[in-house]
């Protein structure tokens, strides 16, 4: 359930910047978009309309903040503070940046409204997007350690390409916190903490994995078949691929191109006319006469029968194509018992 601040974050915003002087003011709201234009500018185009250093303009930011946590102004906003402070809670006690200012508003004049009362309140914590996070506010810093701590357990729990449906990633990552109060423990919040991940995501089809895996970070018709015919879950025809990449992907697939796709990658194995399926499944490669060796070659002499059964277990074709291949006396014959062997 969304919920909603008590307060309008304008009106918050403009009493506290009353306790400013004219030229801190001015600056504080070029800085953080609270005027007429949401544009944040940054301190070296500050600096330059009022021919100072960038330097001074972040002395006179951080001067300007520290004015308004002491002013009579900053005291009788205790409500709206209050009323943030809620939020973050409720949304998990550490939420990524983006997602909390999305929460409230996709009006960039709100965000950029909030992000300021964010700065100067207490008591929120920023910490900055680092390799392993992105921009993440928070109230508690040992609920911050130990959600990271075990996201960072989540990432290595996870084999490079390895797949998970979202309700299992959400088991497994809520396995490994400890000490964190129940009331957190829910679907929803551990949905919004795996966020905070940038080594971990989700991909279009809604399942996670580790976000360097071309499963996750889709880059091409070739991910984007893999996926298709993954959650298909059984040999596809290829036109069948290209329409499901449209559908889901939302990207322009032509039959052609996705054909030749499927035959350069060794992800993929023709299975029959058209039909193809992922190598991880167990399908031998090659056409019907390759598939017949490698059995001849793994089981040893079996008669025609017995090569059927196992062929078409193998490739989607008719047994006559099977038996036609087995007549083809420059690569089997018949031994003294009469079963077919691979000719030396």
């Amino acid at each position: 359930m969304k919920t909603s601040l008590n307060f309008k974050p304008k009106q918050s915003v403009k009493r506290l910047l009353a306790a400013l002087h004219d030229r801190s003011r001015d600056i504080i709201t070029k800085r953080y978009g609270l005027g007429k234009s949401s544009e944040q500018m940054t301190l070296d185009a500050i600096g330059k309309s009022y021919g100072i250093t960038r330097e001074r303009v972040r002395q006179i930011e951080n001067h300007a903040i520290a004015v308004i946590r002491k002013s009579k102004q900053y005291g009788e906003e205790k409500s709206a503070f209050e009323g943030i402070e809620k939020l973050i809670r409720e949304l998990g006690g550490i939420v990524v940046e983006q997602d909390l200012l999305d929460h409230v508003s996709k009006d960039t004049s709100v965000q950029n409204q909030l992000n300021f009362l964010l700065t100067v309140g207490h008591p929120f914590n920023k910490m900055k997007e680092d390799e392993d996070f992105r921009h993440r506010w928070f109230i508690d810093k040992d609920l911050r350690e130990r959600i990271e701590g075990s996201l960072k357990k989540l990432y290595e729990s996870l084999k490079d390409d390895e797949l998970v449906a979202e309700p299992e990633m959400i088991k497994r990552f809520l396995s490994y916190i400890e000490n964190v109060s129940e009331e957190y423990k829910n679907e929803e919040i551990a949905r919004r903490w795996m966020r905070l991940s940038k080594n971990v995501g989700k991909n279009p089809l809604g399942e996670w994995g580790k976000t360097k895996s071309p499963n996750i970070s889709t880059k091409g018709m070739r991910d984007y078949a893999y996926l298709v015919i993954r959650k298909h879950g059984s040999p596809i025809h290829f036109r069948e691929v290209a329409h499901a990449i449209e559908t889901v992907f939302k990207k322009k697939a032509h039959v052609a191109t996705t054909h030749n796709e499927l035959i350069k990658d060794p992800r993929f194995v023709l299975v029959g006319r058209g039909l193809y399926a992922l190598s991880e499944w167990g399908y031998m490669s090659g056409v019907v006469k390759d598939v017949i060796r490698k059995l001849l070659d793994k089981h040893g002499p079996m008669t025609k029968k017995e090569i059927v059964d196992r062929v078409m277990k193998e490739r989607y074709v008719k047994e006559n194509t099977i038996v036609i291949n087995l007549q083809n006396k420059k690569y089997f014959k018949k031994n003294k018992d009469g079963k077919y062997e691979i000719v030396k």
